[in-house]
């Protein structure tokens, strides 16, 4: 087993940022907000010290993920982003950036932040992957898996060495030991296959987006999870539309579930309210009107 070490370097509630070393090469994991995006590098300053970072890991194209990497690329500009083929395309697009700045900017208003240099026309990618193909970072030997659901883009990379999945938004969002929220903005269908694609891998441990690394316990119970809160919730949406509630309604229901304790900590508002609506419209069209 390779001896790695996951250092949390979020700025901020809502962030996703985290760094992944081996003493010889650094990944960074998802990198946050673009306001945050200097305090990130700055964090990864304090624990690389003078070495650089060789790797930005990207899960997929949302601005709480990816927005940070250009900041974090002007500190360390020989970093190689590494991110799904299918987000490279997102990135090269006009109006999928200025949705991404406009989101950002809510939040950092939010945080009380007014002003800050903005770096969203600099979003790159520098290796793109698709399902199955292999990183080398270093002595690191990672496969890239394919997670579509949450977007059409997501990306999980699994260090079989390890055992260990950097995960993607697709399996749902942990709020503790019982608690997964849901993320299925692309379909519901192709989120459940790509979380029975987690389930017959071989993982030991699993980094989260905007959590942090769960142990093998932790990591099994969260996979069960995963699978049963997105039917239970599924279902529950379904019937509500079928009893003649409003989409507003059924989105009242998704939010008063489970936007409280760890996931209210860590979860921008903005995004769960737009990935809300968007998952209530698609259960009434892929689970009732088809």
């Amino acid at each position: 087993m390779h001896s790695i070490k996951v250092t949390d370097v979020r700025a901020v509630a809502g962030d996703s940022a985290f760094l992944i070393d081996d003493g010889k090469t650094s990944i960074m994991y998802d990198s946050g907000f673009a306001f945050t995006g200097y305090k990130v590098a700055d964090n990864i300053k304090k624990i690389l010290g003078s070495r650089k970072l060789d790797y930005i890991f990207l899960t997929h194209s949302h601005y709480d993920h990816a927005l940070g990497s250009a900041y974090v690329k002007r500190r360390y500009p020989n970093a190689k982003v590494v991110a799904g083929e299918y987000a490279a395309k997102i990135f090269a697009k006009q109006s999928a950036k200025a949705v991404m700045r406009d989101l950002d900017k809510k939040f950092a208003a939010k945080c009380g932040i007014a002003e800050y240099e903005d770096l969203t026309d600099e979003l790159s990618v520098d290796i793109t992957v698709n399902d199955g193909d292999i990183v080398k970072a270093g002595e690191m030997e990672f496969t890239a898996v394919a997670f579509p659901g949450h977007t059409r883009c997501s990306m999980g990379y699994y260090l079989d060495e390890n055992k260990l999945l950097l995960s993607s938004e697709t399996l749902g969002v942990y709020g503790g030991p019982d608690i997964v929220l849901p993320s299925y903005l692309i379909g519901y269908e192709i989120t459940m296959n790509s979380i029975a694609k987690a389930e017959g891998m071989d993982i030991e441990s699993i980094l989260l987006p905007h959590f942090g690394l769960l142990n093998r316990e932790e990591t099994k119970a969260y996979i069960k999870s995963s699978r049963r809160s997105a039917e239970l919730t599924a279902k529950e949406i379904a019937d509500l539309l079928r009893s003649g509630a409003a989409d507003e309604e059924a989105a009242e229901f998704f939010k008063n579930k489970f936007f409280h304790g760890l996931i209210k900590e860590i979860y921008p508002a903005d995004a769960l309210e737009l990935n809300t609506s968007i998952m209530v419209k698609l259960i009434r069209k892929e689970l009732i009107e088809k």
